[in-house]
């Protein structure tokens, strides 16, 4: 007979417990740069906190980690009764129950909090695909994830001399006043394609939940300005060894066209490869053909694709 997992919560300040959940992840999701200092600051974000956020690990009797899942109220969304779940499970531990006790657990936490739809990433493999359906869930959007070998990649040259206007700054120059990356990241994330239409509009938990992220590489992030103001960039993610992702690249609606999403990938790629970075990675929803065509002239090749399912948890809005 299979001894249940034990769920549990993280233990917030316990570096082993954020050290459990980045070895799940990575097993799980080779493509997505996680650290211990990252899982820490997710748990300790205040927007998180206030939206009723969790991160649960599910244990094995022996106290090994087998699961782990982030669950909460969806907080960039317009919609109300919008919630989140992303289990992850540790494929060396598969069939001890941990992903059904995780998705149990924080449907629970969900309804009880005035859930009414939950959305949660699965690999589009038919194992994944099977749970999540088997639980209900219906599949919706689907994304890529994107790796490229930076070490040996053949990254297009910057041009020499750049356009008149344009003008190239590493992120940690707005280290003092970082307001206009928020306005720019603001309006590029609401014309991300997505089943929850993202909404930037504060300031503080902004800069608490992503610029204060430890795994946000300011001095690796490249902003484009054009007459002195930002017009484009791309946010760097790193693991403080060898993996970089972009974790957000994006152009302002009035400079779209010129080419300043590229020219921000390819000055972060550049310098990201000098610091010593040897593997990138990045993900595109399947229909944002613009960014999928510009990482695939980069050499970016898909390496895996995830589905957002949705399920009705809780009662009519």
């Amino acid at each position: 007979m299979t001894v249940p997992v034990v769920i549990r919560d993280l233990r917030p300040g316990d570096p082993s417990d954020a050290e459990a959940v980045v070895r799940v992840r990575r097993a799980a999701l080779p493509f997505v740069v996680t650290t211990a200092a990252g899982v820490a600051h997710e748990l300790a974000s205040a927007p998180a906190a206030a939206r009723h956020y969790r991160l649960l690990l599910a244990e094995t009797p022996d106290g090994r980690a087998a699961g782990t899942a982030q669950v909460g109220l969806a907080h960039e969304n317009t919609g109300p009764g919008q919630s989140f779940v992303n289990v992850y499970v540790d494929p060396a531990r598969r069939g001890l129950g941990a992903g059904t006790a995780l998705l149990r657990t924080a449907e629970e936490h969900l309804v009880a909090r005035g859930a009414v739809d939950a959305y949660a990433w699965v690999l589009d493999e038919p194992a994944h695909r099977a749970f999540a359906e088997r639980r209900g869930y219906r599949p919706g959007r689907s994304a890529h994830f994107l790796r490229l070998d930076l070490a040996a990649a053949a990254l297009p040259p910057l041009p020499r001399v750049l356009p008149a206007g344009v003008e190239l700054l590493p992120g940690s120059a707005f280290d003092t006043d970082p307001r206009p990356l928020f306005e720019a990241d603001a309006e590029v994330s609401a014309d991300e394609p997505g089943d929850l239409p993202a909404l930037l509009d504060d300031y503080r938990a902004w800069l608490d939940g992503i610029w204060h992220d430890p795994a946000l590489d300011h001095a690796l992030t490249t902003v484009v300005l054009v007459d002195g103001a930002v017009a484009a960039f791309t946010a760097a993610r790193t693991d403080g060894a060898a993996r970089y992702a972009s974790a957000m690249t994006g152009t302002l609606r009035a400079h779209r066209g010129r080419g300043l999403a590229t020219l921000a990938k390819t000055d972060s790629l550049h310098r990201a490869r000098a610091a010593g970075y040897r593997e990138a990675f990045t993900g595109n929803d399947t229909g944002n053909d613009p960014m999928l065509a510009v990482n695939a002239r980069f050499g970016y090749r898909i390496c895996a694709t995830e589905t957002r399912f949705t399920k009705k948890v809780g009662g009519t809005r």
